[in-house]
């Protein structure tokens, strides 16, 4: 009989699986079932790694859940020694289950790199009085030049929830961006990033001639699928790059040292505990609005409000 292998690390996290009316296969069951495993990515990452077991044994995502397994998560050891990175953020609103930051541009949200807003978390967020209290996790992604909100969890059970609004596309979110170019007063943009649906409303708020660009437009975006860079990629794919994007914009016309254009100003959602109806907004960045006047900018922001 072959010998199970030993996992990798030695802090161990417990989870009796729950009785099933059905057999279910781990990669169902196990999104969830630890604070810091989320996701279904989250969850494959973990097992690609050997970090799960099942009653001893190395799991697999096809393996099932009858009820009463012992499951293991071993935290990786880069995850129990990581120091905390000291940066202060603003916090737009916070209880016992989540929060909504500002993520400031030109940082990343997570990885394996030190300087990150998740790493910088644990320090600005009060520390949760529920029973299945989690280190604070970032439920979705902003690119590393993109500034605006960003919601956080803060128990395992909300984290999972936000998560699957994410998915289920129950999450409402609104960005501004400044794009170059002649472009449409509104419209849809439903070209396929990597190879998948993508769809957003855009509609351009103002107008203004330059002499470098030739026209600049403040843009308001309502993206209904989340894929990664799917904002910048689609503007891009119609002729009107983002202002400062270095990946997508056409290299002429790239900014030095200004950074990327592109800002998520509102969420909304239902909060995963308590049902309430929540929306947050953050305005836009100086760099924005020395561009635009302040009136129109105003206007435009009240009547977004108000949709």
């Amino acid at each position: 009989m072959k010998k199970p292998r030993k996992l990798v690390g030695n802090k161990n996290q417990i989870h009796i699986a729950k009785a099933q009316k059905t057999p279910v296969r781990l990669q169902e069951y196990g999104v969830g079932i630890f604070p810091t495993i989320t996701t279904k990515s989250a969850l494959k990452k973990a097992l690609k790694k050997e970090l799960i077991s099942i009653d001893g044994k190395l799991a697999k995502t096809a393996t099932f859940i009858y009820g009463g397994e012992v499951i293991r998560f071993n935290t990786p050891p880069e995850e129990r020694l990581k120091r905390p990175f000291v940066l202060k953020l603003e916090i737009i609103y916070e209880d016992d289950y989540l929060a909504v930051i500002h993520k400031p541009s030109g940082i990343l949200v997570s990885g394996n790199r030190f300087k990150t807003i998740a790493n910088a978390l644990l320090q600005n967020l009060k520390k949760s009085k529920q029973v299945d209290a989690i280190k604070p996790q970032p439920a979705h992604r902003l690119d590393f030049g993109t500034s605006g909100l960003l919601l956080i969890g803060k128990t395992s059970s909300s984290l999972t929830a936000l998560n699957r609004q994410f998915e289920n596309k129950k999450i409402e979110k609104c960005y501004y961006a400044i794009a170059i170019g002649t472009i449409n007063n509104h419209g849809t943009l439903n070209t396929q990033v990597d190879h998948k649906e993508a769809i957003a409303n855009f509609e351009v708020l103002q107008t203004i001639p330059s002499e470098r660009f030739n026209y600049l437009n403040l843009v308001r975006l309502k993206p209904e699928t989340g894929r990664r860079h799917q904002l910048r990629e689609q503007l891009s794919a119609i002729g009107n790059p983002i202002l400062g994007d270095a990946n997508y914009g056409i290299d002429q016309f790239l900014l030095k040292g200004k950074g990327l254009y592109l800002h998520a100003f509102s969420l909304k959602f239902i909060h995963p505990i308590t049902a309430a109806s929540l929306y947050f907004e953050k305005e836009l960045p100086s760099k924005f609005k020395k561009l635009f006047s302040r009136k129109t900018y105003k206007y435009n922001i009240d009547l977004s409000s108000q949709e």
